[in-house]
């Protein structure tokens, strides 16, 4: 058998439904690879040893039990171990958000994504760094350090996700968990190589997710492979009673069809004028562009449109989340949640710890997202930023009348140096300037890899799809992995020690 951590979700079903492979020896082998790699990756914030291999064990012996009597019904997900985002809470686990003023903070529930998948069999490695409070698009913004891109050590995973896409990158875990408020599970996707799924918003339960921008927050995943990503989103989708956005349609299961010669025939897949922008590099158009050429060998229709408020999500985004930040990170006063900080009288306290224990890049949000809201800005600010929302959700409303699909680049540019963009945050929110509208139209988004810069640096591809569609993504992106192989390379860990 090839190397453990090597193997994808469904490898790794296979090899145990086979009895040629044990949980308890999955796991041991994904942690000793992390105590291996974390000083030179920084992916993990927190490690569950002792705990995940204790839930290896329970799974082996259900395992064993299924053997004796295979007319048990399993769990889909029993025994394989994933890392989880340090901001959905993991009961018994410390929830830190990549915040100073969350130190210390252990919730007594589960979030209802890891709740669920718990119950399918998986077990929780440990919490993976993120920007702080998930604002970012480079995990340099945590508290507790950088995380580094597998690919080439002195340079940013993406964000704000990248602890968990680099677990998946550096095979530190085959399925790890993400959020995207603005493309914060396929920006690292494209950065480092790995396939990730945004959903629908309302497909998947934000409960036990800490909030950020309520009306733009999803819980997504990442793999390396787009049938494992679709597993382990078949088991967290779905209405729960704990958030009202979520929706009460059915969730399609979906099923790897075999390959066959052009199995997408028909498909129409649209491709946007306005996200081939000027400054775009060069090679991410031309990667994306062959990925395009590869689409129509398996029989899609490629299609020109327009989404003509594209440039305004920018803008828009950066109104509307620190609106929502600066309502949501109210409540960390210091006196119900993490750390507090010495100090007089009430008021003391409260902006002693938020003025000590907040991050400059959360600062700068809520002061942006306060002022949005302020008395006299709020109609000429917030309420302006909604309205042209709605154009935009109409824009992918009218192109889906034409195409079943859109395709586009995720970001512009391939992994960056760390610090690169430090004193110049326009250029790092112009990172997610491809990813933006998907979250404020809602809709479901499939990031996946589809080729190299010349530094060797991985370039990602997106597919969006309508709202709760899903299945279309899986199926086109299912049907180009079959093909290609970018999704298989894996990085040799570049400027590493160890």
């Amino acid at each position: 058998m090839t190397d453990l951590t090597d193997l994808t979700l469904a490898e790794i079903l296979t090899a145990m439904r086979a009895g040629a492979l044990t949980s308890l020896e999955l796991t041991r082998a994904c942690l000793e690879r992390a105590e291996r790699l974390e000083p030179a990756l920084h992916a993990f914030l927190y490690l569950a040893a002792e705990q995940a291999l204790d839930k290896a064990a329970q799974a082996d012996r259900q395992w064993a039990a299924w053997r004796l009597d295979p007319r048990q019904t399993l769990p889909p997900l029993l025994g394989v171990p994933l890392a989880v985002k340090d901001v959905l809470c993991v009961q018994g686990m410390p929830c830190t958000c990549g915040s100073r003023i969350l130190e210390g903070f252990i919730p007594p529930y589960h979030a209802t994504a890891v709740e669920r998948l718990l119950a399918a069999g998986a077990i929780v490695l440990g919490k993976t760094n993120t920007d702080e409070f998930a604002m970012g698009s480079s995990t340099e913004h945590s508290a507790f350090g950088v995380t580094h891109n597998p690919w080439d050590l002195e340079r940013v995973p993406g964000g704000s996700s990248g602890g968990s896409a680099v677990t998946v990158a550096a095979r530190l875990a085959s399925v790890a968990l993400g959020t995207d408020t603005g493309g914060s599970v396929r920006h690292p996707a494209s950065f480092t190589g790995v396939t990730a799924i945004k959903p629908t918003y309302g497909r998947v339960s934000r409960f036990g997710l800490v909030a950020f921008g309520s009306s733009l927050d999803v819980v997504g995943a990442f793999a390396r492979k787009v049938e494992d990503a679709a597993a382990v989103y078949q088991v967290m989708a779905g209405a729960d009673e704990r958030d009202a956005t979520t929706s009460n349609l059915a969730v399609q299961l979906f099923e790897p069809a075999p390959a066959a010669h052009k199995p997408l025939a028909g498909l129409r897949l649209g491709v946007p004028d306005e996200y081939f922008i000027t400054g775009i590099q060069p090679e991410v158009e031309a990667a994306v562009r062959a990925a395009l050429s590869v689409f129509e060998q398996l029989g899609v229709i490629i299609q020109p449109i327009s989404l003509p408020h594209t440039s305004y999500a920018l803008p828009v985004y950066y109104i509307i989340a620190p609106a929502e930040a600066s309502a949501n990170l109210a409540r960390y006063d210091g006196v119900r949640y993490g750390r507090r900080a010495a100090g007089g009288n009430m008021w003391d306290v409260f902006r002693r710890t938020r003025g000590e224990k907040f991050g400059p890049e959360v600062k700068r949000r809520i002061m942006l997202g306060t002022y949005a809201l302020s008395a006299g800005y709020y109609d000429a600010y917030y309420g302006q930023a909604q309205k042209v929302r709605t154009l935009i959700r109409r824009d992918f409303i009218s192109a889906f009348e034409q195409v079943d699909l859109i395709a586009a680049p995720v970001t512009p540019t391939t992994a960056f140096r760390i610090g690169e963009h430090a004193d110049d945050p326009l250029a790092m929110y112009l990172e997610d300037i491809f990813t933006l509208p998907a979250n404020l139209a809602g809709i479901p988004a499939l990031a996946f890899p589809v080729g190299f810069d010349q530094q060797g640096l991985p370039v990602g591809m997106q597919l969006m799809a309508p709202h709760f569609e899903e299945q279309r993504l899986f199926h086109a992106g299912c049907a180009y992995q079959q093909v290609t192989g970018w999704h298989q390379a894996s990085p040799s860990l570049q400027g590493s020690k160890i």
